[in-house]
């Protein structure tokens, strides 16, 4: 039987379908250290907090983003949160360290070590798979900006 080889846009197409069933396969949910008194967050401060154009949440606690370093929960937050891809998002970074405007967020190998980081950390806000069992941690809802009046 002859095979023909796939063409780089058949590869795209498919690559494609795959990262957008991953996306909606996967459930992020953001957590902060239980010490935060605060119990949601909007997407907009939400995103800022994690690209460094907000340093601290509303409340005036310093924020201390916290990422892992790849695979599909990495993907899956920063495709629906932060709305780069991890190329996009990691040059946004090395831009801000390089100009002296930042420094890059804390990166950990897996969600046990940000669990156990985030923990330990007054601040500090990250992302898992799934809800976590406990009590130090803090599930934050994320909710529509709201109008300024």
């Amino acid at each position: 039987m002859n095979r023909k080889a796939v063409s780089p846009c058949a590869s795209l197409i498919l690559a494609m379908t795959f990262f957008g069933s991953l996306v909606r396969a996967q459930d992020v949910t953001i957590v902060v250290n239980s010490s935060l008194s605060i119990s949601e967050i909007t997407e907009t401060q939400l995103r800022d907090i994690f690209i460094g154009a907000q340093a601290q949440f509303d409340n005036g606690t310093r924020a201390v983003p916290v990422l892992l370093k790849g695979g599909p929960v990495h993907e899956v937050f920063l495709h629906r949160h932060i709305g780069d891809t991890p190329d996009e998002f990691r040059t946004r970074w090395r831009r801000a360290v390089f100009t002296g405007q930042g420094s890059m967020p804390r990166e950990f190998s897996s969600e046990t070590e940000v669990l156990q980081y985030i923990e330990a950390t007054p601040g500090a806000i990250g992302y898992l798979s799934r809800k976590p069992d406990r009590d130090r941690l803090k599930v934050l809802t994320i909710v529509a900006a709201r109008r300024k009046s």
